[in-house]
């Protein structure tokens, strides 16, 4: 074989892992969802998310785990419990763990009823772990400024602002959707802590 087709011949089948390196999230849907997550992922991935998170959930797979986001979340979440103890004067520990609790379970809750609305109004248009990774990436960077008083009234915007870019980029939703499915997730979730105030009341008095 001549220098000429070899030549051809590695144009026209090139590594087909070269241009999964540099990038902590691979080239889109490349990934698998047997991906680890390390500590090295998670810097990365916050780092393009604050630089670029159109580009950030653009690229995530179509196919993807809850091995990475989840641990993102947890990393996130151990950082926001444990600094929010920092402005704790009593109960700290007790109040350090239901923060962490909530930190992890929220992204769950949420994510499960946004997927309850997409499916009863639009079908099923993305899978649960793909929405899961968008919530969890998001809130997994809004965390990092949560614990400080008063920064909720500005993470809070930015969580579900990033939320809404994840579901266009990364899972296919049109603008005016996803903000959509976003205002009624909100909506669910207000009216289900709504309905538990007398319990939520009774157990804060019991602390107190």
């Amino acid at each position: 074989m001549s220098d000429t087709e070899c030549t051809n011949k590695s144009s026209i089948n090139p590594d087909p892992h070269r241009s999964n390196r540099g990038s902590p999230l691979g080239s889109g849907n490349h990934q698998t969802v047997n991906n680890p997550f390390t500590f090295g992922f998670y810097f990365q991935a916050l780092t393009r998310m604050l630089s670029s998170p159109s580009r950030f959930f653009g690229e995530l797979p179509d196919e993807t785990g809850f091995r990475q986001p989840l641990g993102c979340l947890i990393i996130s979440g151990l950082f926001f419990a444990g600094a929010s103890l920092t402005t704790l004067s009593e109960n700290q520990f007790l109040m350090g763990g239901i923060l962490l609790v909530n930190a992890l379970v929220m992204p769950f809750m949420t994510t499960g009823i946004a997927f309850m609305v997409i499916t009863m109004s639009m079908g099923k248009r993305v899978s649960f772990p793909k929405l899961f990774s968008v919530y969890a990436y998001a809130t997994s960077v809004t965390l990092l400024a949560s614990w400080i008083p008063l920064f909720v009234w500005l993470t809070e915007p930015w969580k579900w602002m990033l939320i809404i870019i994840g579901m266009v980029k990364g899972c296919g939703f049109r603008w005016m959707q996803a903000i959509l499915v976003v205002a009624v997730s909100i909506f669910i979730v207000m009216l289900f802590f709504w309905s538990l105030g007398p319990v939520l009341a009774l157990i804060k008095g019991a602390l107190g």
